[in-house]
């Protein structure tokens, strides 16, 4: 954003007619021909010529040292302006809105800055301007401009995650020195005809919609996590952040309405883990994989299938679960409770019937969530592991080892469900969840007890009539039912040996793999079903 924005501004709010530079003399805008000063110091002709500068077009043909006039336009998110430089002696500039039409408007704007604003044809007040897809295959879907609050940098931020969640992104990534950028399908890209923001900028869109405490976290560390929401839009977890360049931060958009297990495409046996009356389930992945919103979906089941007390533990707080049959009481990390340990603690003088851990950060609180499953509660959590057997190694490895026999103990009886899901890219455009589902067997249990968890894998092969799924098998129906490219199913799978003789079985081109997997996956004499069990 070029230093002259916020003056354009002023003359665009106050209706002025010219915004006007003068050596010697304080910056005005005229309105009604009256001139309106707009700052307190005098400017220097060094300083006029550094504002214009940075919006002069980088071709254009007159150096702006020299004497006589220079004339050309610049357009930004504020419009489109006419501006007049004059040097005959004095330093002088004038800057006056204009209206181009939409047949005549340039193809590109003059300004040096990289990213600046194309300009745009104008939009009815009431929709948020269309913006070009990020992918040229999705569709671009307006969204509504709120009512102005009155605060111009709220309005801007939430205007912007407007646009996120219009044109159907995850995410929106706001960083110093670059433009708003989207993720949509996995793939980021700037945001066409926005201006690259500044620290100072982001600084003040994130004062707008932070808390108090955030601020004061943010000042102090450099980051924060929060949540904002929009009525009738969606809520967005928030993280601010500091970097080289200055300040930044990312917005995951949160959907407004709470999705259920038949949207996700949840098997009745998961779901089944829904009405235990105690026990531990655990749902993992990578960060971005969906944990959250299977989490949502499972709570959800809960709240319209009985009569209990469920308690969520959650940094943010996320999906909003209004209480339907059950009493649910919603609590954030840092707002309403310390830690996630202190309100887990808190939570068994609390009367729950279910317990969801927003994540499973440390020792103790995994130690807790462990001992509030074993006496008598259902309890939920996440944890970024990318595989069912190695969020078993992970839980256990964060004991010392003279107290990992006893957690394998508790771990085996209490540990009714792994969920591990990974996002793919959907042929077409979208995602889709692939997940590995690991269920509570007496051979499960037994494996972990004694410390075998490297003979899960085959377990999960073996028990596809109770449920259990492999990763490579979620990827292979993926990919059977056409809704993900074998490349995607290859990119996304742990094992990959396995999941290309799965995929050669079917014919399928896999000339895109890694030349030692292919050599790998060619040299092996093993049935597939044993191949893809390793790990």
């Amino acid at each position: 954003m070029a230093q002259l924005d916020r003056f354009l501004n002023l003359l665009v709010t106050n209706k002025a007619t010219a915004l006007v530079l003068s050596e010697g003399d304080v910056a005005t805008v005229t309105i009604k021909d009256s001139p309106r000063p707009v700052m307190k110091q005098p400017l220097t002709s060094a300083q006029i010529l550094t504002l214009i500068r940075e919006i002069a077009p980088p071709t254009h043909p007159h150096s702006l040292d020299a004497k006589g006039s220079v004339r050309f336009e610049y357009s930004c998110s504020e419009g489109t302006f006419e501006v007049l430089l004059t040097q005959n002696g004095k330093i002088a500039a004038r800057i006056e809105p204009r209206s181009p039409s939409p047949a005549s408007a340039p193809a590109s704007v003059g300004s040096k800055a990289p990213g600046a604003d194309a300009p745009r044809a104008a939009a009815p007040s009431a929709d948020v301007p269309r913006v070009e897809p990020v992918r040229a295959e999705t569709p671009v879907v307006p969204a509504a401009r709120g009512a102005p609050s009155g605060n111009r940098m709220l309005d801007r931020i939430e205007n912007l995650l407007r646009t996120l969640v219009g044109n159907k992104a995850s995410d929106l990534h706001l960083r110093a020195g670059s433009p708003p950028m989207l993720r949509a399908s996995g793939e980021i890209a700037p945001i066409p005809g926005e201006p690259v923001l500044s620290s100072d900028e982001i600084d003040a869109m994130l004062g707008t919609v932070m808390l108090d405490q955030n601020r004061i976290e943010f000042k102090e560390i450099n980051d924060t996590d929060f949540a904002h929401e929009i009525a009738g839009v969606a809520r967005f977890r928030g993280n601010a952040l500091r970097d080289r360049k200055g300040s930044g931060a990312v917005f995951r958009a949160i959907p407004a309405a709470v999705v259920t297990v038949d949207q996700m495409g949840i098997s009745q046996e998961v779901q089944r883990l829904c009405h235990l009356t105690k026990g531990l389930v655990l749902v993992t992945g990578p960060t971005g994989s969906g944990k959250s919103t299977t989490l949502c979906a499972l709570i959800d089941l809960i709240n319209r299938t009985r009569s209990d007390h469920v308690i969520t533990i959650e940094d943010p707080i996320e999906f909003v679960h209004e209480s339907k049959k059950c009493l649910i009481t919603q609590r954030h990390v840092g707002v309403h409770t310390s830690s996630f340990k202190h309100a887990l603690r808190a939570a068994l003088r609390e009367d729950p019937d279910i317990v969801l851990v927003g994540e499973l950060r440390d020792l103790e609180t995994v130690s807790m969530a462990i001992e509030t499953a074993e006496t008598g509660h259902l309890v939920f959590g996440t944890v970024h592991t990318s595989t069912a057997v190695s969020t078993v190694d992970r839980v256990i490895d964060q004991f010392p080892p003279d107290r990992q026999a006893q957690i394998r103990v508790m771990l085996s009886e209490s540990l009714k469900g792994v969920i591990s899901q990974v996002l793919c890219k959907k042929i077409g455009g979208g995602r889709v969840a692939a997940r590995e589902i690991m269920l509570s067997t007496p051979s499960v249990s037994n494996l972990i007890r004694e410390g075998k968890t490297f003979q899960l894998p085959s377990v999960l092969q073996t028990s596809r009539r109770l449920g259990m799924v492999t990763m490579n098998d979620a990827l292979i129906e993926l990919v059977d039912s056409k809704q993900v490219e074998p490349q995607e199913a290859y990119l996304k799978a742990t094992d990959k040996v396995g999941i290309l003789n799965m995929l050669k079985q079917r014919g399928k081109d896999v000339s895109f793999a890694d030349a030692d997997d292919a050599r790998a996956a060619g040299a092996t004499a093993e049935p597939p079903a044993k191949a893809a069990g390793r790990r």
